[in-house]
């Protein structure tokens, strides 16, 4: 089993904050840090997790790294509730609004410099819909990818 290290504590404060907007927004039932394994309830629920970690070029001194921590929001949905008509405009509802947060010049209440909303750095904040199957019940799914920018994460030493 590894120690945990104090200098990574900035991922556990991205996270946090990650989640907790989530929740705070209103609209999910659940919000989990990681992929269900088994079906969600009814009710929108949200899952987080880390999608992709990688230094900044161009955003990082002499002294210190950047990085960009790719986290990747997913909405569930149960196909199965009614009213079926519901199940799009709700998921929207709720990508939407998350997204409208990120853009009021979000930082995760300084855990991070900012959300990359238009991809300067790559991957720009967007919202894919598509459909899951999990433990044969198909969901409707909305990912929501959501690129931070951390300053100096990491430092560099000779």
């Amino acid at each position: 089993m590894t120690t945990p290290d104090s200098s990574e504590s900035w991922i556990d404060d991205i996270i946090d904050a990650v989640v907790s907007d989530a929740q705070a927004s209103g609209y999910f039932d659940k919000v989990n840090i990681h992929e269900p394994k088994r079906k969600p309830g009814t009710g929108l629920t949200a899952a987080v997790w880390v999608q992709a970690m990688d230094p900044l070029q161009g955003a990082s001194s002499l002294v210190n790294t950047s990085a960009r921590v790719l986290f990747l929001l997913r909405i569930y949905s149960n196909m199965l509730q009614e009213p079926q008509d519901m199940i799009d405009p709700n998921m929207m509802r709720a990508a939407s609004n998350l997204m409208r947060r990120y853009h009021d010049d979000f930082d995760f209440a300084g855990a991070i410099r900012n959300v990359d909303l238009l991809g300067e750095f790559g991957v720009a904040l967007s919202a894919n819909a598509g459909y899951l199957d999990i433990d044969g019940t198909m969901f409707r799914v909305m990912d929501i990818s959501i690129p931070c920018i951390v300053n100096d994460v990491w430092p560099q030493t000779p």
